[in-house]
């Protein structure tokens, strides 16, 4: 049993560290709440692409095809990314920049991967969606927005991990989970709050830290280019970006990319000068097909002169970390009922956290008696 002077600094810390992030995290659930559900939120707007049936086995069109037509579609814009569905039902994605650099103004042409036809140009830059995925990721302010959500995913833990510590010491005289119906109406939510708590508590655990991890991104990546990549990259220093005139067929150098990472199918392509690439490389992000391997990504830096493999470097572990908690965050692992279970618990955490300001807007005036039967140490 924690020391008096302990508990209440223990009590101290949880009370701060859930009012300062408390807003923010009641934020983050509403909005992550549809954004678990944004296949099926897509198909119910329409705004989801889908590639005819075809027969199995109908062969692919050749991946410089694909890009020509979509670079039809905007002829002042560049290809910065080319990327695959994750189920591969038929279908590339072309991302269209005015410069090869981070920005937000791009456009997607969703282009037939068999027949090489253009079947949409959807805008994934506006709309109800749009909006609740900037507002949980960065809050439309960019790396400093999502820096600042990962102090707020930091005090959630700190939060978590001091409600823990002073839960068995709270219900010592009750008995676990118990709501006191007959209490004032301040008791049942201290209850209902302590409940909810501990049941979502793995739960917010995994999300605040794998959330907080996500916010990490940006950094981690250019960390990683400037650890390994300068190194493998050294013999092109101070070259400028290949010019779409001077590279190679992209669909031969994709061929040179799978012959590298046999096994793997292709997930992503970056293309010279961007954020993933080089200004001398394509950058063939692979992937294996088994639901963990499906996660860890393989990158193939493919000579955008001459269509050679460059190099294959192994991802390090602290990117790996990042790619298996981005889709465990939104419950992407196990279909709808991990999705629905997800929900669940995000709504119960809602709870929690309203429950929770609720509970510090109603506090008695410092010095006044506690309840009879009520513990003088909350986790409010």
């Amino acid at each position: 049993m924690p020391s008096p002077r302990s508990l209440k600094t223990l009590s101290w810390l949880h009370k701060w560290s859930s009012l300062v992030c408390t807003v923010f995290m009641l934020l983050l659930c509403l909005t992550g709440l549809p954004l678990i559900f944004h296949h099926e939120i897509g198909h119910l707007l329409g705004t989801e692409v889908e590639a005819p049936a075809m027969p199995a086995g109908t062969p692919r069109a050749n991946l410089d095809k694909v890009l020509e037509v979509a670079r039809a579609k905007h002829p002042d814009r560049i290809v910065q990314y080319a990327s695959l569905p994750e189920d591969d039902d038929g279908l590339w994605f072309v991302t269209l920049t005015h410069t090869p650099e981070p920005t937000n103004d791009f456009r997607s042409v969703a282009v037939d991967a068999r027949t090489a036809e253009v079947l949409a140009q959807p805008r994934f830059d506006e709309g109800f969606m749009h909006v609740m995925l900037r507002l949980h990721v960065d809050l439309f302010a960019d790396l400093p927005g999502k820096l600042f959500l990962g102090l707020m995913g930091l005090l959630l833990l700190v939060a978590i991990v001091t409600g823990l510590l002073l839960y068995a010491p709270f219900m010592r005289k009750l008995d676990f989970g118990e709501v006191r119906r007959q209490r004032s109406s301040r008791v049942k939510w201290l209850d209902l709050h302590n409940l909810l708590g501990i049941v979502t508590l793995v739960w917010a655990l995994v999300v605040g830290a794998t959330g907080m991890i996500n916010t990490w991104a940006d950094l981690l990546i250019k960390y990683w280019q400037h650890d390994q990549l300068t190194e493998l990259l050294a013999p092109y220093q101070g070259e400028p970006i290949v010019p779409p005139a001077e590279r190679a067929s992209v669909q031969r150098s994709l061929e040179a990319a799978l012959a590298q990472a046999p096994g793997k199918k292709l997930f992503f392509i970056a293309f010279p000068g961007t954020v993933f690439s080089s200004p001398h490389h394509y950058a063939f992000l692979m992937r294996g097909d088994e639901p963990l391997t499906s996660r860890l990504l393989q990158p193939v830096l493919v000579d955008a002169r001459t269509a050679q493999v460059t190099a294959a470097p192994g991802l390090p572990w602290y990117l790996d970390a990042l790619l298996i908690s981005q889709p465990l965050h939104f419950g992407d692992y196990g279909g709808m009922p991990m999705k629905i279970l997800w929900a669940l618990l995000d709504i119960a955490t809602i709870v929690v956290l309203g429950s929770g300001l609720y509970l510090w807007l109603k506090r008695k005036p410092a010095g006044a008696k506690a309840e009879a039967g009520t513990p003088a140490l909350t986790t409010s």
